[in-house]
């Protein structure tokens, strides 16, 4: 095989192709022209020009609806983005409205929460004040009866060193007709 392979080669050689007429079956020039001619002449009668058309064709028209599926998905895309950019402003807007109103809860339950604390000292000012009074007047009171008490004790100390036997025997029966008086 190898040896056809070199002796084709030189035969084949272009020292050898160019002998005689053009137009002759020895010019080598000519038999390829000839080749040629009749594979292009099998081309033609095969349709290849006709097919390879139409597969570029189909493939123009393939890469056409690829690019106008593309656009149409671009411009979906510039308005989804411009919804989600809408969308983002009009959430950004209600957060500061949001931050606003929050804000402004916030001053005025401080403001609340100062008068309530002013009410509420108020409140335990007053009431420690009504219990300094309560314990003042418990105070008096626990003195007056201290000085009651003091006073009924001296009183019973005085009358028991001057009362006589007779003289609590009178009393003792004035006392009853005074309570038989007062009960009938």
């Amino acid at each position: 095989m190898k040896r056809l392979t070199i002796l084709l080669a030189l035969t084949a050689s272009p020292a050898l192709a160019a002998t005689g007429p053009f137009f002759s079956m020895q010019n080598s020039d000519f038999v390829v022209l000839l080749g040629f001619l009749a594979f292009v002449a099998l081309l033609v009668y095969l349709k290849v020009p006709g097919k390879l058309t139409g597969m570029l064709d189909a493939r123009a028209v393939q890469i056409k609806a690829e690019l106008d599926e593309a656009r149409a998905l671009r411009e979906e895309a510039k308005t989804i983005l411009a919804t989600y950019e809408r969308r983002q402003k009009e959430v950004q807007e209600q957060a500061d409205r949001i931050v606003s109103s929050a804000r402004e809860e916030a001053l005025a339950a401080a403001a609340q929460a100062k008068e309530d604390l002013k009410v509420s000292i108020a409140r335990r000012l007053a009431a420690a004040t009504d219990q300094i009074a309560s314990a003042e007047t418990a105070a008096v009171r626990q003195v007056r009866e201290q000085a009651v008490n003091l006073a009924v004790a001296a009183a019973g100390d005085v009358l028991a060193r001057q009362m006589t036997a007779d003289a609590a025997k009178a009393s003792i029966d004035a006392a009853i007709a005074q309570v038989d008086a007062k009960l009938h």
